[in-house]
Parts: structure tokens; sequence; C-alpha cells
């Protein structure tokens, strides 16, 4: 067994994955063997209520509404910003400034040029930095990756790519800064949800040279919160982007996706095979192959375990809690040095070239044609 390095993290934004974060340290014990030993010494958000929270948990001494006390703590090594897109620009470069190595909520801006900004600093600071995006880390996630980089399926014919909420189905539910352009930014969903549909295709160099889009902005009105008054609600809600890969890649992002709660799917076809993975089935791969003249889809049980080896057992489910368990250990695993073959984060580059597809996806929804990346 390694030595594990000792990492004091702090958190920017103490709303649900603030507390998914905290949580995931919590449960740090059950992975095995990891290069590295985290914990949560200091939060900042500026709810008091939301700062409340933290008080269960024993190691976090510093609680503050200041972002700037965590910036100047010497003794924080890691910080998590978590906060809303329009926030974000702001926050990650005084982050930079401050020689902080980072794990950032997507988008990493709230629209390209941000972006562009963004990943300009990193690479002039040279902190280690890093984009959240969990749902490649499902196992069967994992198995689709590998299959699809060892290129197993051949030539690719053609790739659907979802990530599907309900989270909107009700025209009732209030209005929240997701859903108002000058807090999520004019690309909606895509800085929600986007990254968990290109991470993947971009890190297996799909890198779209045009982007057809159909954008659609399906509730326009929601209640205010404090006085239930119906107000603008001028996002966009579902994203279709059909990109030109050298083959079909499409890229779907729906915050209103009936029958759906929080899925994140692939399916994949070449001239050789096939392989398809959906969170709705978390234990189930399906893959694809022909067979003495016959086309056979098979399905694959694949159990629990990820990137990281962990003390569940191999039968059991992989979940959301899972996933961000694992995703933050490829993070500091990286960070260490240690992360090996393992699949890692979303990197600041592919951050930026998501932005570039969001931004291509944005003009052709404008001009009804396809626009080039």
């Amino acid at each position: 067994m390694t030595t594990a390095q000792a990492v004091r993290v702090g958190i920017v934004g103490s709303g649900l994955m603030g507390r998914e974060l905290a949580a995931a340290i919590g449960r740090w014990s059950a992975l095995e063997d990891h290069p590295a030993q985290p914990e949560l010494v200091a939060v900042c958000d500026t709810s008091p209520e939301a700062l409340r929270w933290f008080d269960r948990i024993a190691s976090v001494t510093h609680k503050t509404t200041d972002y700037q006390h965590l910036l100047a703590d010497d003794s924080i090594d890691v910080l998590y910003l978590a906060v809303p897109h329009h926030l974000h620009e702001q926050l990650y470069l005084d982050t930079i400034a401050a020689k902080k190595d980072f794990l950032g909520e997507k988008p990493f801006g709230i629209d390209l040029a941000a972006a562009e900004r963004i990943v300009a600093a990193i690479d002039t600071a040279g902190v280690f930095a890093r984009c959240s995006s969990e749902m490649p880390f499902f196992p069967g996630a994992q198995l689709a990756y590998e299959t699809l980089a060892a290129g197993a399926l051949g030539a690719p014919i053609d790739v659907q790519h979802d990530f599907l909420h309900s989270s909107d189905l009700d025209r009732d539910k209030p209005i929240n800064w997701k859903r108002q352009a000058k807090y999520c930014g004019a690309i909606g969903v895509m800085g929600d949800l986007g990254m968990h549909v290109a991470h993947l295709p971009l890190r297996l160099g799909w890198n779209p040279a045009t982007v057809f889009s159909q954008l659609s902005d399906l509730v326009t009105e929601r209640p205010d919160p404090r006085t239930g008054e119906l107000v603008p609600c001028d996002t966009i809600d579902n994203a279709t982007l059909m990109c030109d890969a050298a083959f079909p890649l499409t890229l779907r992002t729906f915050r209103i996706a009936p029958g759906h709660m929080n899925t994140w799917r692939i399916t994949a076809t070449g001239m050789d095979g096939g392989i398809a993975f959906s969170t709705a089935e978390p234990k189930t791969v399906h893959r694809f192959a022909v067979r003495d003249g016959r086309q056979v889809w098979e399905r694959l049980e694949v159990g629990s375990q990820s990137a990281f080896p962990t003390i569940t057992g191999a039968i059991f489910e992989f979940g959301f809690a899972d996933a961000i368990l694992q995703m933050w250990a490829a993070f500091l695993a990286e960070r260490a040095g240690a992360l090996g073959d393992r699949f890692g984060c979303a990197t600041p580059r592919e951050a930026l070239d998501a932005h570039r597809i969001f931004d291509a996806a944005l003009r052709s929804d404008h001009s009804k044609r396809a626009e080039s990346v």
C-alpha cells in the first residue's frame, strides 16, 4: 500500500454539488489504495443557511462568505468551484492568479469568450485544473469508452449521445438561475448538461467540423419563487446537435425529456460492431456483433467497479454518488501524477472545445444551416 498524499480541500459554492463532494470525501476509505487522502477544511457561500449544512462535517474549520479568504489560505491545496455560470470567469481567474489547483464546474465560463480567457490563464499560470464531468465514470460508460478507444467497432457509422432530464417537465416549477440567460448564458441547457455529452467524443478525438442544431425554449414563463407571478424563462430547455465528425454524431441535452429522470446514454455503431450503455440500466452494456451471418445484440453485466477499485462488491449496482467519488479519485490521482492509463477528468482544453461546439450550435439555430466549429 502506498503512502497517500494529504490534500486539504476547500469548496466555493455549497449547493447540491458541494454537499456531494463533502459526502464523497466522507466515503474516501471505500477506495482501495488511492494515492491521495483529501480532507475538507473550508467552505465558502454567500448564504449563511447553506454554510450551516457543513456544521455536520467536523473537519470543516473555516466557513466564510468571501472566497478571497480561501484563496489567501496557503494551507488549502485544492478548491472545488461550484457557482452559477455568470460567476465562473472572475472566480476562476482569481483562483488561477492565486496559484490554486481546482476542479471547476462546467461549462468553464458563461460563453465562449469567457472560456477562452479562463483556459488561456490556466495555460499561462500552469495550475492543475479540470472540469466536472462525472457520468463517464459509470462502469458501463467506462467499458463503452474503452471499446471505442480500442477501435473495436471499426470505421464509425453513427453515434448518438444523450443526457436527458425531466427536471423541468413541471411548468409550475419556480424559476431559478439555470432558467435565466443572464445567469446561465445564452447556451442554456448546453452549459448545464453539454459537457456530459462532449467529454467522451472529445476524448476520443471526435472533433466536429460543423454543427446543425435545433434549440427549443419550451417553457417561456415560470413562477417567481417569492411572488408566484409568472416571469420570463428565456433559456434553451432542449438542444439537439447534429455534428459532422467524419460520421454522424448526434448530441442531445434535454431538460424536458418525458420518461427520464437523469439519463446519460450512448449508442455507437461501426462497420465491425456496436456498443450501447444507459445509466437507466446501470449494470448493463449492450454489444453488437455479427456471428454466423446473424446480427446479435448481446447483454453484458458489468457490476459496480469503475476506474478506481473500491471495497464494494462487483455484483452491486453503481450510482451517481459513486460516480462523484470516482471523478474526484481521478482528479486527485492525476494531480498526484498517478492516474496511469485510467480515464481522466475533462480537461480545460476539452471544456473550451465543448464551448466551441455550443457556440456553433447557437449560430446554427440563428442561421438555420450547419455552422463551422
